[in-house]
C-alpha cells in the first residue's frame, strides 16, 4: 500500500501496529469467548490449569497480524495463497475452539489449506545445502513435500501450546531468528521479513494476557495459525533449512509424540501427557520455569540456524557464546532454582540441624 516508504520505517510501523492492535483486541476477544462459551475446562490430567479459562485469544493475534501486514506487504499470487490458506486454518480453529472437531477432520482441512498454497505457486522446488552451496532439485516431490511441511509445522506449533505463554513465546523467538537470518544472510522476499516482524509484534502483544497465570488461551485458532504462517513464510523467504533447525523444539516434540503414541499402539492423534513441557514439570519445575527453559531451547535452535546461514568466524563465535549462555541459564533453572531441588536442600539442612 505504501511502496515508497523507507524499509526500516515500514518495519517499525508494522511491528507497532501488530503489537498494539493485538494487545488492545485481547480483552474484547476474551469477553467474546466467555459469552459464546469457548472455555478451556480442566477435564483431564493433561491440563495444568485448575479453573475454566477462555480460549480464542488467537483471534486478537490474527487481527493484529493482518492489519499490520496489509499496509506494507506487496500483494503477489503467493501472498494471496498464504492469506486464503491462513483464513481456512483460522476458520477451522475458530470452530474447533467451540465444538472440538475430530482430529481427522482437522487434518484434512490442513491438507486442503496447504494445497491452496501450492495452487498459488508457493512450493518447495529445491533444498539448499550451505556446506558446499549446492541445491537439490525436488522435481515431482515438490508438491507433496510442501504439503507435508506446512501440515507438520501447523500441528507442531499447535502441540506445544500446552503451557501459559509457551506457543506465543516460542513463535516470537523462532520468528526473530528467521528475521535475523533473512536480513543478514539470505536474499529473501521482503514480504517474508515484514510478515515475521508482524508475527513477532502480535505474539508480544498477546503474551501479557497469556503468560502464567494466563487470563486467556490462544486456542487452536491461534496456535495452528501461527504454525501455518511460519511454515509458509519459510518457503517464500528462502530459508527452509534454517527453518528446520529453528523449529527444532516444536518439530522434535511432535516427532517424539507420534513415535511414542505409535509405540503404545495408539493413534498419532491421541492426546497424552508425554510432551516436553509435561516431563519438565514432572521433574519439579514450575510452569513459569518450564516455559523459560523451553524458550531457551527454542533460542538454541534459532542460534544453530544462524550458524548454518552465517558466514565467517565472528558469526560462529557469537553463536557458540549464545549457546553456552543459554545452556547455563537452563542449568540454573533446572538444578539450582528447581523447586524440588530447593526443597531437598532445605530438608538436608533441617536434618543436619536436628542431628546437632
Amino acid at each position: 500500500m505504501f511502496p515508497n516508504i523507507n524499509f526500516w520505517l515500514a518495519f517499525a510501523i508494522t511491528f507497532a501496529i501488530a503489537l498494539v492492535v493485538c494487545n488492545r483486541m485481547t480483552p474484547p476477544v476474551k469477553r467474546f469467548a466467555e459469552r459464546i462459551g469457548a472455555m478451556d475446562i480442566p477435564k483431564d490430567n493433561r491440563r495444568v490449569h485448575d479453573h475454566p479459562i477462555p480460549r480464542m485469544g488467537g483471534l486478537a493475534i490474527i487481527v493484529g497480524f493482518f492489519l499490520a501486514t496489509l499496509l506494507f506487504v506487496p500483494v503477489t499470487e503467493r501472498v494471496y495463497g498464504v492469506v486464503i490458506g491462513a483464513f481456512i486454518i483460522a476458520g477451522m480453529g475458530f470452530v474447533d475452539d467451540i465444538v472440538s472437531l475430530r482430529p481427522m477432520v482437522k487434518f484434512l482441512i490442513q491438507i486442503f489449506a496447504a494445497l491452496v498454497c501450492v495452487r498459488f505457486g508457493l512450493i518447495i522446488d529445491a533444498v539448499s545445502w550451505p556446506v558446499n552451496e549446492s541445491y537439490l532439485d525436488l522435481g515431482r516431490l515438490s508438491a507433496p513435500l510442501t504439503v507435508l511441511w506446512i501440515v507438520l509445522c501447523t500441528n507442531a506449533f499447535n502441540l506445544i501450546d500446552g503451557l501459559d505463554g509457551l506457543a506465543a513465546g516460542v513463535t516470537a523467538i523462532c520468528s526473530f531468528f528467521l528475521l535475523v537470518s533473512s536480513l543478514l544472510f539470505v536474499t529473501a522476499d521482503p514480504a517474508a521479513a515484514l510478515i515475521l516482524v508482524a508475527l513477532i509484534g502480535a505474539c508480544l502483544g498477546f503474551i501479557p494476557f497469556n503468560f502464567n497465570p494466563a487470563q486467556i488461551f490462544m486456542g487452536d485458532v491461534g496456535s495452528q495459525f501461527l504454525g501455518f504462517i511460519l511454515a509458509t513464510t519459510a518457503i517464500f523467504g528462502h530459508f527452509k533449512l534454517q527453518a528446520v533447525l529453528t523449529f527444532a523444539l516444536p518439530l522434535a516434540d511432535t516427532g517424539f509424540a507420534v513415535v511414542r503414541r505409535l509405540a503404545h499402539g495408539q493413534s498419532p492423534f491421541h492426546a497424552d501427557k508425554g510432551h516436553f513441557h509435561h516431563r519438565l514439570m514432572a521433574m519439579g519445575l514450575s510452569q513459569k520455569q518450564t516455559v523459560l527453559v523451553l524458550y531457551g531451547v527454542a533460542a538454541i535452535g534459532g542460534v544453530v540456524g544462524l550458524w548454518v546461514a552465517g558466514r565467517g568466524p565472528m558469526i560462529r563465535i557469537l553463536c557458540i557464546a549464545a549457546i553456552v549462555v543459554t545452556l547455563l541459564g537452563i542449568a540454573v533453572l533446572i538444578f539450582v532454582r528447581n523447586p524440588r531441588a530447593v526443597q531437598r536442600r532445605r530438608e538436608r539442612r533441617a536434618q543436619r540441624r536436628q542431628k546437632k
